[in-house]
């Protein structure tokens, strides 16, 4: 009985961590900067292409895998600065420039890296609980996932920078007034996002066998986590992982991965019918304190 159990919470805390880190760049991108970026799953091929590139030519995995972090986040300034720049307030026209960069990204690697690129395998340890092992790397990405969440609320709710990109978010023309660097920091939180799409694919690299078409597998469950958290990704990303996880791997344990799959989008239409804007503004009308008589009349 305690095998099961804990094979549960371990099936619950691997899907937590893919959502977690599959979704937290595109939360602040699409959440908090109103970006439609459908090349999300791009800069996670690059995070997982330049882990494997790296790795190939000597480098040690992790100092393989915070370059390659490094390196989707530049690339991430420079797609802000040169085509996301212009398309603020514009949901359609960015997504239209960004799933025109995924095209030519996925194409462009499959001409020059051809269909498939073998990863350096899942770093080995294991243990055993009853009759089933259970692989260590898995737990090391539920670190990582939590270690995302904990990075993006201090560095977003416990710094300048934090305060100047959510009053840049909220009202740029004001922010702008008031001194506030908008281009920077619109620049530097893209390239955050980016950076964060890059650690996802440096950190599943290990993991799997790398395609130019890779991002697909990510990009959906990344975009239903940050609808169902809603448009406050410091309140709702976490709860909505955790929700998510919850019901996939439930699902899985019980009819397998298919079944899980569905179940969690079934269950994403349920919410988001029920919640139309999310799980950050539930967590924020059920904290808004009751209005005085005055402000009633």
């Amino acid at each position: 009985m305690l095998a099961e159990i804990f094979s549960f919470l371990y099936q619950f805390a691997d899907v937590f961590a893919f959502l977690i880190l599959a979704s937290a760049g595109l939360a602040i991108v699409f959440g908090m900067m109103g970006v439609i970026n459908m090349a999300h799953g791009e800069f996670i091929m690059c995070g997982a292409y330049v882990t494997v590139g790296l790795v190939n030519a000597g480098f040690p995995l992790i100092l393989a895998q915070a370059l390659a972090t490094v390196a989707a986040a530049l690339i991430g300034v420079v797609v802000e600065l040169s085509i996301v720049r212009k398309l603020y307030k514009r949901p359609l026209d960015s997504l239209l420039a960004t799933w025109g960069l995924s095209l030519i990204v996925t194409q462009g690697m499959l001409l020059i890296f051809g269909g498939s690129m073998s990863g350096p395998g899942t770093p080995p340890g294991s243990f055993t609980v009853g009759d089933y092992t259970f692989s260590i790397y898995r737990l090391v990405l539920f670190a990582a996932a939590i270690g995302v969440l904990a990075f993006i609320y201090v560095v977003f709710m416990r710094t300048k920078f934090g305060v100047y990109a959510r009053a840049t978010m909220q009202n740029a023309p004001i922010a702008q007034a008031l001194g506030v660097k908008v281009g920077k920091i619109y620049a530097l939180s893209f390239g955050i996002g980016a950076g964060l799409a890059g650690l996802c694919g440096a950190l599943y690299a290990p993991t799997m066998t790398l395609i130019p078409t890779m991002g697909a597998t990510f990009i959906v469950e990344s975009f239903v986590t940050v609808v169902v958290g809603g448009s406050n990704v410091l309140l709702g990303t976490a709860p909505a992982g955790v929700l998510l996880a919850i019901v996939r791997s439930g699902l899985n344990a019980w009819g397998g991965q298919i079944i899980g799959q569905i179940g969690m989008l079934i269950a994403v239409i349920l919410i988001i019918r029920v919640l139309p804007e999310g799980i950050s503004s539930y967590v924020t009308r059920s904290h808004r304190l009751p209005a005085t008589e005055e402000e009633k009349s």
